[in-house]
């Protein structure tokens, strides 16, 4: 009986290796986003401050219809290289929650430098009410939120196509290539033209969708280039003063050999 069962298990086991195993249905693939060039790459990169000014010109009249950005105020907007006359101009465009008249009803504004970036929506029900339940995410960290970081951003954004055909889509669903499962509930944001760069860099899909990540990623990281700055000057420092310590030890024990 022993050996009955034994050869039973192993008979089992045989035919379980046999079967090839799924933990998530292919639709749950997470496809590796594509390795773009960033300019603020690496050790020594920097930020494109006209792609990022472009990038806020593409989240302005693009991304910011659905998405906000409460991290930021239009102050920060110097960061990208944007001087204060501009960012009041820029400010002033925009129309923001004033407080309250003196009735109690709420009053709109232009906006000033030290107001955070409009919001489209003025409350997390409201954006799921307009978007067919699907809350827009806040953009202010979204390169830090995802794993692949810009990659993936640019991925998402240059990602739409047509279904395959023996792809079985959601109602109200979109096909995204890079997005895990597929399936979005953003329509397609970004188009060839869709907008128009007053330095006459061509508007194609990828140059918008590089642009508006290189300014994302800004936003998420305003700090980075004075923090590598400063570890650049970290590790010199801490070389030359291993040089001066073996230099200074050589001499202080160059008497006992």
């Amino acid at each position: 009986m022993r050996a009955l069962r034994s050869l039973l298990a192993a008979t089992l086991a045989t035919g379980l290796a046999a079967v090839p195993l799924s933990s998530a249905p292919r639709a749950q693939e997470v496809p590796t986003p594509v390795p773009q060039h960033w300019s603020f790459d690496g050790l020594f990169g920097t930020y494109d401050l006209a792609a990022a000014q472009r990038g806020f010109l593409v989240y302005s009249q693009v991304c910011a219809n659905c998405h906000a950005m409460r991290l930021l105020h239009y102050r920060d907007l110097e960061g990208i290289g944007l001087h204060d006359e501009a960012i009041k101009a820029l400010a002033a465009g925009f129309t923001v929650p004033q407080g309250l008249n003196d009735d109690g009803t709420p009053k709109d504004g232009p906006a000033t430098p030290a107001n955070q970036f409009r919001s489209p929506f003025p409350n997390d029900v409201a954006a799921r009410s307009a978007n067919g339940g699907a809350l827009p995410p806040d953009l202010s960290l979204i390169v830090n939120a995802r794993e692949g970081h810009a990659d993936y951003v640019y991925g998402i954004l240059t990602g739409f196509a047509d279904a395959p055909a023996s792809f079985t889509m959601q109602a109200g669903m979109n096909y995204n290539k890079m997005f895990p499962g597929h399936q979005i509930a953003m329509p397609q944001p970004l188009h060839d033209d869709q907008v128009t760069y007053s330095d006459g860099t061509p508007t194609s899909l990828e140059q918008e969708a590089h642009d508006v990540v290189t300014f994302l990623a800004w936003a998420a990281n305003p700090e980075q280039v004075e923090r590598k700055r400063i570890g650049v000057r970290i590790i010199l420092f801490l070389v030359l003063m291993t040089g001066l310590t073996y230099a200074a030890k050589r001499k202080v024990w160059s008497d006992a050999h």
